[in-house]
């Protein structure tokens, strides 16, 4: 088992994708995010995914969730909430899970 005492959270989870980092538009809506994607067996470096694509593999089937890299952990991360795209009064919106918002909202997650 892992000595990092975070690492435990992290086992028996599947996902592709990990937000580090979110950036709003003034109408609170997400502009784009920071984010490392997974590349097979290992992940990717951190890149930048516009509200759009995010969008795209959501619909797809990916899995993204909050989170932050362990620093010097290589391809290990402190994992928090699931991503979802849900349907609202004012169109699609994503949000973080269980979760209930008109707009955008991805909680815990640092603002750019």
């Amino acid at each position: 088992m892992a000595k990092h005492p975070q690492l435990k959270r992290l086992f028996n989870r599947k996902y592709d994708g990990i937000v580090e980092a979110v950036h709003l538009t003034s109408a609170g809506k997400i502009e784009w995010v920071r984010a490392y994607e997974r590349r097979g067996p290992t992940w990717s470096d951190h890149v930048l995914l516009d509200r759009k694509t995010l969008i795209k593999r959501l619909k797809s089937g990916k899995r993204f969730f909050t989170g932050k890299r362990i620093e010097n952990m290589a391809s290990e991360f402190v994992v928090s909430e699931a991503i979802k795209l849900v349907k609202s009064s004012k169109g699609e919106v994503i949000v973080t899970n269980g979760i209930e918002a008109n707009k955008d909202y991805l909680a815990n997650t640092p603002l750019i």
